[in-house]
């Protein structure tokens, strides 16, 4: 992605304060791109940012949180400067990426606030599913953000005439489409907007999302569409039993806020619901509503740094 460009919205453009490189290799030999920004003796904060995407999409959190707070964003394997590996791609092999990050990333004891964008956030749902134990030892509080567990198919009203009466998209349809290695080009950018963006979005927020995720090498972006027609995290959700934030987006066509209710109802089973936010975006609410994004996030950082103190 060429980031370059100086966008009018502030939040957007890159942070002024040098990252620190964490270096994390996994299992299968793929070196992942880490940074984290911010005091060293910061509470720590860990941004997973979703398909197409890389961690410049979490330029508004950065500028916001940095200055006070150890934010650590990385770029999934595949994504960004992140190297693939060679390792077959599963939800659980990016939980075992998300672990490693972690361990790398924080202090032996430390807690960290884990933010989960869309595929962030099944990596998140994933990891906690996955890694149990390990949820109360390295998660301080979790806000997962216009994601799913499961059914993606089922439920997205992308595809015309689909999903919005008897007609369902058959799986074979969505594994092609989601699949398909086509290059975009420029003009494809009023469709991008049309499928993941509330109608408020701003012209600056749709070219910074569009330039990213045209940005994601197509052979990348058609491997990993093919986890979601079959996308299958059953109830890992049940095993976020910190506070746990979930945010959908009212016009979301991709995750629609039926996948938010899921989430939420199987957090109020484990005792881990704090709170179901719904604003009035598209799938990119991190974006599109900054602000109100920020403050959410902001409350859950005051309680998550309550809880560690208390």
């Amino acid at each position: 992605m060429t980031v370059a460009r100086c966008y009018r919205t502030a939040a957007l453009n890159p942070p002024g304060i040098r990252p620190e490189v964490v270096p994390v290799t996994t299992g299968d030999g793929a070196r992942l791109r880490v940074h984290a920004y911010g005091p060293a003796d910061g509470a720590p904060i860990v941004l997973v940012h979703g398909w197409t995407c890389r961690l410049e999409y979490w330029n508004p959190q950065l500028n916001a949180f940095a200055g006070k707070y150890r934010v650590i964003a990385w770029d999934l394997r595949g994504h960004g400067e992140s190297e693939m590996g060679s390792a077959p791609l599963t939800t659980d092999l990016l939980a075992d990426d998300l672990e490693d990050v972690l361990h790398a990333a924080l202090r032996p004891g430390q807690r960290a606030v884990l933010v989960g964008h869309s595929l962030g956030g099944m990596t998140v749902q994933a990891w906690a599913g996955r890694y149990r134990e390990e949820v109360a030892r390295r998660a301080a509080a979790v806000v997962l953000a216009n994601t799913a567990a499961d059914d993606l198919v089922g439920q997205t009203t992308v595809l015309p005439v689909f999903n919005r009466g008897r007609l369902r998209v058959p799986r074979w349809l969505a594994r092609a489409v989601l699949s398909a290695p086509l290059p975009l080009c420029k003009r494809s950018e009023q469709l991008f907007r049309s499928v993941t963006m509330g109608p408020n979005a701003s012209g600056d927020i749709v070219d910074f999302a569009f330039a990213m995720v045209r940005s994601c090498p197509t052979a990348v972006r058609a491997k990993f569409g093919l986890l979601f027609p079959d996308l299958a995290l059953g109830r890992a959700a049940l095993h976020l039993t910190v506070p746990t934030t979930v945010i959908c987006g009212t016009y979301d066509a991709l995750t629609p806020p039926v996948h938010a209710r899921r989430i939420a109802d199987m957090l109020r089973e484990a005792g881990g619901f704090r709170k179901l936010v719904e604003l009035p975006t598209g799938h990119f609410g991190t974006l599109e509503q900054i602000e109100r994004f920020n403050v959410e996030l902001a409350e859950v950082l005051v309680q998550a740094r309550g809880e560690r103190a208390g």
